[in-house]
């Protein structure tokens, strides 16, 4: 079996192959097209195809502008597609800055991106045209959504899946820094906040109906899902109310970016904790990787293979990710451009790469 990491950075698009997923082949940065600007783009978004095997990158260069490549051949060629991708209605007044997150939906050829400023587009020809799915742009909470210090955006989409743990092929949940939790029940037709529990420490309203900055979401296979938000850590245990319940026992700071659900245990995830709002360093200055296998009730070091001196990079948003295997591998970049691997038999992290620039991104899949 061969492995596919593709990886996101702040300069251009990296990919790597693995037979075991302890040494591997790195290469890029990719030419996402004819001219060499492109190819030192920021990719802040990825995502690969689990039925056509696409890879689908949302890339933004400072000279030609935001725009979503894709590639038929596991990253050998890129492509853009003739018309831009994505273009917001001229009677909405808004323009594309970037992707910030590309999801697949239960249809061949359904794709979703989120986007910055917040919205979602919906494409129905494998990502090479998307339309804006309007009821979530005309929702009348928009104009309170604000820019977190990262940006305005929708970062995470879970098309089929519902906050309340429930499947549904016309549900979706989406995440937003700053706004919260949003879910659908009719494919998008009507979107209500999905909120309840979690804390926005910088409002005077500490558990507002909406407003929190929530900064990942991940779905374990039972539909039951992790939330990393600005402070704190939670899982969704509420059918009837759509609500979460803090888990955060046994983190070093309930403050981060990253959280990744195992494909195949629900009560198993990983967090990549920050030490601060303020600071933003891994606790005590060592890279560490967090495991619960409790649903949250403890959480434990997966630091084996990791550097055990002072370290200075964090892991971002959407820069963790797992390959979903039966054995699944699961990954992580850090802002100093180091990538690691491990293995959900041995728990013992591999380097993948080295200084890299800042990695933004990482998908992985079997191929």
């Amino acid at each position: 079996m061969t492995y596919l990491l593709v990886i996101g950075t702040r300069k251009g698009l990296f990919t790597a192959r693995s037979e075991d997923r302890r040494a591997w082949e790195v290469i890029g940065p990719h030419r996402l097209d004819a001219a060499d600007y492109a190819s030192m783009a920021s990719v802040y978004a990825v995502g690969i195809d689990p039925r056509s095997g696409r890879i689908l990158a949302g890339a933004e260069s400072s000279h030609y502008g935001p725009s979503v490549w894709y590639s038929d051949d596991a990253g050998s060629t890129w492509h853009e597609p003739d018309a831009a991708p994505i273009v917001f209605p001229e009677d909405t007044d808004g323009s594309l800055t970037r992707v910030w997150q590309i999801a697949f939906g239960e249809e061949p050829g359904v794709v979703y991106a989120g986007v910055e400023p917040h919205a979602l587009f919906r494409s129905t020809d494998g990502g090479l045209g998307f339309r804006l799915m309007r009821a979530l742009w005309d929702h009348p909470h928009r104009p309170e959504w604000f820019p977190g210090a990262g940006g305005g955006a929708i970062h995470t989409v879970l098309p089929g899946l519902l906050a309340s743990g429930d499947r549904s092929p016309d549900g979706m949940t989406v995440a937003m820094s700053t706004g919260g939790v949003y879910q659908t029940r009719d494919a998008g037709a009507n979107w209500a906040p999905a909120n309840r529990g979690v804390s926005a420490v910088f409002l005077p309203d500490g558990e507002p109906e909406f407003g929190q900055c929530v900064h990942k979401v991940a779905a374990a296979p039972n539909g039951v899902m992790y939330l990393q938000n600005h402070h704190g850590v939670y899982r969704s245990a509420d059918p009837a109310g759509e609500g979460w319940t803090a888990v955060e026992k046994g983190l070093p700071s309930n403050f981060g970016f990253a959280v990744v659900a195992h494909p195949r245990r629900p009560e198993t995830a990983l967090n990549f904790p920050v030490l601060s709002q303020e600071v933003h360093l891994p606790p005590g200055n060592r890279l560490g990787a967090y495991r619960t296998d409790d649903g949250g009730d403890s959480w434990r070091a997966m630091t084996e293979g990791l550097p055990q001196g002072p370290y200075f990079g964090i892991v971002l948003r959407d820069a963790a990710c797992t390959d979903g295997a039966d054995v699944p591998g699961f990954y992580f970049g850090t802002r100093t451009g180091d990538v690691y691997a491990a293995t959900d038999d041995r728990e013992r992290w591999h380097q993948v790469a080295a200084h890299l620039p800042d990695v933004l991104c990482v998908r992985a899949a079997e191929v």
